[in-house]
């Protein structure tokens, strides 16, 4: 006896409606997804994620009334089970790390092949974190022409608890959304906070996340797909 596997759930934000039908079209046409509700504006999608609990929203970063970084950011404190990709015409891979300290596990670029953003769409509702493939050769490059780090030495290594705390300021939870998941009070984050960035020598949010990207410390590691 076969068992049914419900769709994947979306619900999709863009402020072009020509645009916005023919994803939500493309999508429908996709056994396994079901776009249940579409938006054209910031707030206007942060209700419909509340309202209809989606496994995945789609979000632009340029949107009337509330950039997408701010819905992620909201969403992410109020609906940390709905994940999160961007599909945007932004290319800076600023960006890119801005969406992930937002709460995003996908970035995809408008333009894309329709193949892509499926992609991104399964990697993303499996647990991944999907990048399009024409930002991977930029970060590859920014990798690669960084000066060299030290290596560590025991002294640097973080305890388990750090480990699990660093994980979760990466991936954009405040002191409060992460004292609440541990079950701990802030003081005990801030100091978590505070032992991370001293062991690790970390100056700002920006080192911190690049050093959990680099130390693979965001489950499952990113996926470059080809073209």
């Amino acid at each position: 006896m076969m068992t049914h596997v419900p769709p994947i759930t979306l619900v999709i934000a863009d402020d072009h409606v020509i645009m916005r039908e023919g994803l939500a079209m493309t999508l429908n046409n996709e056994p396994d997804l079901k776009v249940v509700a579409e938006a054209s504006n910031g707030r206007d999608v942060l209700t419909l994620i509340q309202q209809h609990q989606p496994d995945i929203a789609l979000l632009d970063i340029t949107m009337e009334n509330m950039t997408g970084l701010e819905v992620a950011r909201q969403s992410q404190a109020n609906f940390p089970h709905v994940k999160l990709i961007f599909l945007t015409m932004h290319e800076d891979t600023e960006f890119f790390f801005e969406a992930l300290r937002s709460g995003a596990s996908g970035y995809v670029l408008k333009g894309s092949r329709t193949n892509v953003l499926l992609a991104a769409i399964r990697a993303v509702h499996k647990g991944g974190i999907y990048l399009s493939p024409q930002l991977a050769g930029e970060l590859v490059d920014e990798f690669f022409t960084r000066p060299p780090q030290p290596p560590e030495t025991a002294e640097d290594e973080l305890t388990d608890r750090e480990k699990e705390v660093l994980i979760l300021i990466a991936r954009g939870l405040t002191n409060r959304d992460i004292a609440r998941r541990l079950e701990v009070s802030i003081n005990t984050i801030k100091t978590h906070r505070l032992n991370i960035y001293q062991k690790l020598d970390l100056r700002g949010h920006a080192s911190l996340l690049d050093y959990a990207l680099c130390h693979g410390l965001l489950h499952p590691p990113p996926t470059f797909p080809k073209n």
